[in-house]
């Protein structure tokens, strides 16, 4: 993303808290106003003194009375404006943040399951902290720097335009050097954000896969993938760092210069008479004061160098383009169940094909298993009757609607679903199960974990239906995480079912349970059932057995047997011995 792209695009963020930004412009003024109101005051009082015995100490008194209320003054607009300044920032920081992850919840699970969850994060958490850093100083010195330059000027003008000549001619050369250094900061901080974005990534994915990494033994290996990255990280980090140190020092000998001219053409001013000792004084606090904000706004330079790169990367998130919008769609409502596939393709890349011209036809109330070898698009179907992909071609009908015709919401709230893997949120058990029907009395929550089987082991937690889980569970069993998922069903009872391999984690004692209940449960709903072991699909009405995308054997259990195609050799080699 351009930089000047990346820079419009804060500016409209900033734009809409115009008003706190403008008291902090009004702030940034007056208390630089009164800071160089006192090196004025400060000259005027030395002029009071003229020799010995000849001192105005009833001035001076006024004088240094105004130094002080100045003083103070300046103080409390300080604070002000950095407190305006905090305000804009993490307004701006929570807007953001608001709408990059707005845009999580809307992008396709194409760009989810191709870019890694740590680097995800990286942009959403650490990008944003990195670009508030840098966007709080550029408020805290930008402003105040920029102010304070175009005020010297024109007290310095105020004072003596000859010498002020001088300081603007020799000015340029700290500009360039500024100028000459930061471009060349910009690259390495934009490879030191995308670096660090791959660090956390890769942390992430170690952190949650441990125990695989633990049972394969390697972590070594691991470990020699992350020093790569963490070297890179560094060997980034350095660069940028010391292309950006080199600013501020660089500024300062211009600056140092400058100082140094002014106070040799001021001297000679001061013998000549053609300017007081006062105002030579005075004259000097100035070119430091115009110096000053050069150095600051150098090192704020570099600090939004690197603020730039982050929000170019968190407007990439925000700017992808989101799933194809439903907007204005109609309603599925009265949902029967009748699912219709005529001649769809999909591929997940355009030149790997994966499903190709399928047609399936499934009545009301009908149970489908899906079988096939791994690879073979099961979970890819079920990805498109959920509309979590679009088909490349053909059509897909819900009750004779085209399901890019109806909302995603009211289509997915017809199916319910439970995958092999588990998922819960933050929260109590309670709040988990009814998930997909908030308003849930007690008792149908309690019915529900009870036709599930999972009452009996919530019952023993310690709070009970009250107890607090975590996302991976806590103290919970993959087999009573998945018996929770499979009650958080029960409760809803849609229309429609899918279950992907659903009772994979739970014992076989278990699962014979959980199969008569979901006897029960499918009585009457369209179902489909994508399994591995084919034991638990020989009383489905219809089975499809999938190879290569396509649908190459379509009946019940028994005929597909009698005809001993691939599905009695994938059977029969379940039990083979």
């Amino acid at each position: 993303m351009k930089k000047n792209g990346t820079v419009t695009k804060v500016l409209r963020y900033i734009g809409a808290h115009r008003f706190w930004l403008a008291a902090s412009i009004l702030f940034a003024g007056v208390s630089v106003a009164l800071t160089l109101w006192i090196p004025l005051l400060i000259g005027q009082a030395i002029d009071c003194i003229i020799d010995k015995g000849q001192v105005d100490f009833t001035l001076i008194k006024g004088y240094l009375f105004k130094i002080v209320a100045a003083s103070l003054a300046t103080a409390l607009l300080q604070w002000l404006m950095n407190t305006v300044n905090n305000k804009i920032t993490f307004e701006v920081v929570r807007d953001i943040r608001d709408e990059a992850f707005c845009k999580i919840q809307k992008l396709p699970l194409g760009y989810i399951d191709s870019h890694s969850y740590g680097e995800t994060v990286s942009r959403v958490i650490a990008d944003v902290d990195q670009f508030a850093d840098g966007l709080l100083m550029g408020f805290s010195n930008l402003f105040t720097g920029v102010v304070t330059i175009l005020g010297t000027l024109v007290f310095m003008l105020m004072l003596h335009p000859g010498i002020t000549a001088v300081v603007v001619v020799m000015t340029p050369i700290s500009l360039f050097v500024a100028r000459f250094i930061s471009t060349h900061t910009h690259d390495m901080f934009k490879l030191q954000s995308e670096t660090r974005g791959e660090q956390t990534g890769f942390i992430d994915e170690m952190v949650n896969h441990q125990k695989v990494v633990q049972a394969f033994g390697h972590e070594a290996e691991n470990m020699i993938v992350f020093d790569e990255i963490n070297e890179r990280l560094a060997k980034y980090s350095l660069r940028a760092t010391f292309f950006s140190s080199l600013t501020n020092p660089g500024t300062r000998f211009v600056n140092n210069i400058v100082y140094a001219a002014v106070a040799l053409v001021g001297a000679l001013a001061a013998i000549n008479g053609s300017i007081t000792a006062g105002i030579l004084s005075s004259f000097l606090s100035y070119v430091n004061q115009y110096t000053k904000p050069f150095n600051e706004i150098s090192g704020v330079i570099t600090e939004l160098q690197n603020a730039l790169t982050c929000a170019g990367r968190i407007f990439e998130l925000i700017e992808e383009p989101a799933q194809v919008s439903d907007e204005g769609n109609a309603e599925l409502s009265d949902v029967r169940g009748e699912v219709t596939l005529e001649d769809v393709s999909f591929s997940y890349l355009p030149e790997v094909n994966l499903i190709e011209h399928l047609n399936l036809s499934v009545s009301h109330g009908k149970r489908v298993a899906i079988v096939g070898p791994t690879g073979c698009g099961k979970t890819t179907l079920i990805n498109l009757l959920m509309r979590f992909y679009d088909v490349s071609d053909g059509r897909i009908g819900v009750d004779g609607n085209d399901i890019r015709d109806v909302t995603r919401r009211s289509l997915r709230r017809n199916y319910g679903m439970v995958l092999q893997e588990t998922w819960l949120k933050n929260g109590t058990v309670r709040e988990n199960i009814c998930m997909g029907k908030p308003d849930a009395t007690d008792e149908e929550m309690t019915a529900a974990a009870k036709a599930s089987h999972a009452h009996s082991f919530i019952k023993r937690l310690p709070q009970g239906y009250d107890t607090v889980i975590s996302e991976e569970g806590g103290s919970l069993s993959q087999g009573q995480k998945q018996l929770l998922c499979i009650a958080r069903v029960m409760l809803c009872l849609p229309p429609m079912l899918i279950l992907d391999e659903a009772t994979s984690s739970i014992d076989t004692r278990t699962e014979m349970k959980i199969q008569d209940a979901f006897a029960r449960m499918m009585k009457g709903r369209t179902s489909f059932i994508v399994a591995h072991r084919l034991s638990t699909v020989r009383d489905a009405d219809m089975i499809l057995v999938m190879k290569d995308g396509h649908i190459i054997e379509q009946g019940n259990h028994t005929s597909l047997l009698q005809k001993g195609g691939f599905y009695s050799r994938l059977y029969y080699s379940q039990f083979d011995g």
